[in-house]
């Protein structure tokens, strides 16, 4: 009798297990797989794809980048060209005739107690060469005085000379 009992239980089991599996063919069960596979690959691809592209988009913006580098370097050079050729001695001097500049002669110094050192000359008076009035540009309104404007006292490239009311100018004592 044990064994009759036994089988009905054989049947129950074989029974449930059989509606755990698919009762199609054996092609139903690998459907869900094969989907999940082609939706991998595809997901793959299209990452690939998008990140091909940002890639390409970084290697046109270095190659734009690297031209507007390669422009600003140029322009950078063909300034410090003109710096340069403002900075030679001649252009230098040029100016400074044009503006009645005079060369400054030997120094003199002050001491930190307000005596000279040295023995101070007056500048040479300055000869202020013309410029063709083709050559001048127009003077700016910061160069030109308005009107009832009195002018400054270095504005004529010299400074004034100390009256007898003008106290000789001193250094500020150290420690005060």
């Amino acid at each position: 009798m044990s064994r009759q009992v036994g089988r009905p239980e054989l049947r129950g089991r074989a029974a449930r297990l059989a509606r755990l599996l698919p009762a199609g063919p054996a092609n139903a069960a690998r459907t869900p797989f094969v989907l999940l596979v082609v939706v991998l690959l595809g997901g793959g691809l299209i990452t690939l794809l998008v990140l091909n592209s940002a890639l390409n988009e970084g290697s046109f913006t270095l190659s734009e980048l690297k031209r507007e580098n390669t422009e600003l370097t140029d322009e950078q050079q063909e300034l410090q060209r003109d710096v340069d050729a403002q900075a030679r001695p001649d252009a230098l001097r040029r100016r400074a005739d044009t503006l009645g500049l005079v060369p400054g002669g030997i120094p003199v110094f002050l001491d930190p107690d307000g005596t000279v050192r040295g023995v101070p000359s007056p500048a040479p008076t300055p000869v202020v060469a013309k410029p063709s009035p083709s050559a001048s540009p127009s003077p700016s309104a910061e160069e030109s005085p308005s009107p009832g404007a009195s002018p400054s006292p270095g504005a004529s490239g010299t400074s004034p000379a100390p009256g007898p009311d003008t106290p000789a100018p001193t250094a500020p004592t150290p420690g005060r």
